[in-house]
This record gives structure tokens, C-alpha cells and sequence, in this order.
């Protein structure tokens, strides 16, 4: 059975700025680019070895598949893509509808404003990393995703 690391971009400017950023995109920052290298380091360190290479769609996690890696040869999914989390995009965190009392996660609360459901991403999610891992090889594989993607 091979190995699948996870692992979440480096910090954006949009996360710098308290914005919310599912479907959209942002650059990464100074910090999120050390972030990703340091992420390279501690893999090197360690002997970690990738056989294949995902990434999302979006820049930042590309960006940081580049930096952590050192390479180019990987293959993007829009499957591990962010939450989409609708007329929230690009607005300020504190604007976002809250949680339920007894809620784990944002379950069904952008829907009515265009976003996911909770049902919808974890559905997307598990059947592309099912469809990655099910692919021959051995060696393990890095996927780098989003937060909400991964939760």
C-alpha cells in the first residue's frame, strides 16, 4: 500500500488580509513561499521521496507544490480544488454566515449564497484521491490541497 501526504498551500495574501478565498485565487506571500520551502527541507530531510505529484487548479497550490518539490512534473485536479464558498469570496472572514449551535463545519451554510455544501466538496475530494491512489505505483504520492478541501 503507498503513502498519500496532504498538504494545505502556503499562506496567501488574501489569508494575510483576513479574506475569505475558496473558489478565487490569491498569490502566495513572502512567508508562504518559506513556508513551502521549509515543508521541501523537512520532506528532504527525511528521505521522502514522491512518485507522483498532485496539485489543485489554483496558483497557490501549485506555487507551492513547486517550491516544497523543486519540480515541475505534476499533474493539477480539479477535484482537490478549494471550497467554493460563493458571494463570500473575496469578503472579509467576519462576514461569513456562523455556525450552527452543535456544528463541526460550515455544512450547508453557503449554499444559498451560490457556494458548497459540505456534502458536495467531501464527495469531490474522495473520489479524486480514491482515483489518484488507485492508479499503479507504489511510491508514495504528495497532493497539495486547501483547508476546507482537506477537512
Amino acid at each position: 500500500m503507498k503513502d498519500l501526504y496532504l498538504m494545505r498551500h502556503g499562506q496567501t495574501f488574501f489569508n494575510q488580509e483576513g479574506l475569505v478565498q475558496g473558489a478565487c485565487d490569491s498569490p502566495l506571500t513572502e512567508l508562504g513561499q518559506e513556508q513551502a520551502r521549509q515543508a521541501g527541507a523537512y520532506l528532504k530531510e527525511r528521505s521522502i521521496r514522491f512518485g507522483r505529484l498532485y496539485s489543485s487548479t489554483q496558483e497557490r497550490a501549485s506555487d507551492t507544490l513547486e517550491l516544497v518539490s523543486g519540480r515541475t512534473d505534476y499533474t493539477r485536479l480539479k477535484g482537490i480544488k478549494e471550497w467554493n464558498f460563493g458571494l463570500f469570496e473575496a469578503q472579509p472572514e467576519d462576514l461569513q454566515p456562523k455556525f450552527r449551535p452543535g456544528a463541526i463545519s460550515f455544512e450547508d451554510l453557503f449554499v444559498p449564497y451560490g457556494g458548497e455544501g459540505v456534502d458536495q466538496v467531501g464527495e469531490r475530494v474522495l473520489v479524486t484521491l480514491t482515483e489518484v491512489m488507485e492508479q499503479a505505483g507504489a511510491e508514495p504520492v504528495l497532493a497539495v490541497s486547501h483547508g476546507g478541501a482537506m477537512w
